[in-house]
């Protein structure tokens, strides 16, 4: 009788909120940013047409959402044992039984093998560059790291991090100083912003036994760790020297503003999950401002 009911629940059509779980539709669109950001600033400094630059854009919002999308169903299928476990996963699809594992694989390989070929018609380094992204962020850190290791955070910032080399190369089929600058904002951005997210569930991590850094080696360890990073963006600004002297200004202070947050946590009788909770939505806000600001900074400068 629950095999039946189990096979009647998995025969049900996947809703859109569902399907937008599976694909971890907020962690694609919250890459897309950065992805247009890079495009953006191809555009502006190598002195493209927008207008005419809008179709390339476009293939590459869509070739990377679907690439993204894809890697994360598949890291929804390959984790469905430790999600199992974990309280806070307990709604997602993969868990559920609300899709089987047969249509989740067709569906993200479905979707990283069209948007693989969106981003080679624009180009063979946006191609690659995104090829690289999906190797590393399934293979590397969903299959290996984020099980066998305390760095699979760091590990995981690498592939997390191609989606503004994707659009700066969308648009010029190389990578430049300011797309490697991009990058790294968002790389040391990462550790900071996921080590916070561990701290509120670190003991859902040792629940399935994953080696998250708040789990492993306590919460000093990873404020140290979440300090180090921090330190890493402050020289960062300075690479973007092409938008002028206000945006470097503004970055630096969003970047001080971070180690505020940070600076609270040495108070008497702080509670480490709700320092957790401050660092984490400030992590949110500060990558949508930073790369918000590169873009209307480099905008205002046009004219």
């Amino acid at each position: 009788m629950k095999q039946e009911q189990v096979m009647s629940h998995t025969s049900t059509r996947v809703s859109l909120k569902e399907l937008k779980e599976i694909i971890k539709m907020g962690l694609v669109q919250g890459n897309l940013i950065p992805a247009f950001a890079g495009a953006w600033l191809a555009v502006v400094f190598a002195h493209h047409s927008f207008l005419s630059s809008i179709p390339q854009i476009l293939i590459m919002i869509v070739g990377s959402t679907l690439i993204m999308g894809g890697s994360c169903a598949l890291n929804n299928y390959y984790d469905q044992d430790i999600d199992s476990i974990m309280p806070s996963k307990q709604k997602r699809p993969t868990v559920n039984n609300r899709i089987s594992d047969r249509n989740l694989i067709l569906l993200s390989f479905g979707m990283m093998l069209i948007g693989e070929a969106l981003l080679f018609t624009l180009n063979v380094a946006s191609g690659v560059i995104g090829l690289m992204g999906i190797v590393g962020y399934v293979s590397f850190y969903s299959v290996w790291a984020k099980r066998h290791t305390v760095w699979n955070t760091v590990i995981g910032s690498f592939p997390g991090a191609v989606p503004p080399l994707i659009g700066w190369a969308a648009l010029e089929g190389n990578i430049s100083l300011t797309a490697i600058a991009l990058f790294l904002v968002v790389f040391c951005w990462q550790p900071v912003h996921f080590y916070a997210l561990a701290i509120k569930r670190q003991d859902e991590y040792s629940l399935a036994n994953i080696p998250m850094l708040p789990s492993v080696k306590g919460f000093n360890r990873t404020r140290a760790s979440m300090f180090f990073w921090l330190v890493c963006l402050l020289p960062l600004p300075f690479l973007f020297s092409q938008l002028g002297t206000t945006f470097m200004v503004l970055a630096t202070l969003l970047n001080l503003g971070w180690f505020f947050v940070g600076f609270t946590s040495f108070k008497k009788n702080t509670d480490h999950t709700k320092w957790a909770t401050k660092m984490f939505i400030y992590s949110l806000n500060y990558l949508v401002v930073f790369f918000v600001l590169t873009v209307i900074v480099s905008l205002i400068k046009m004219f």
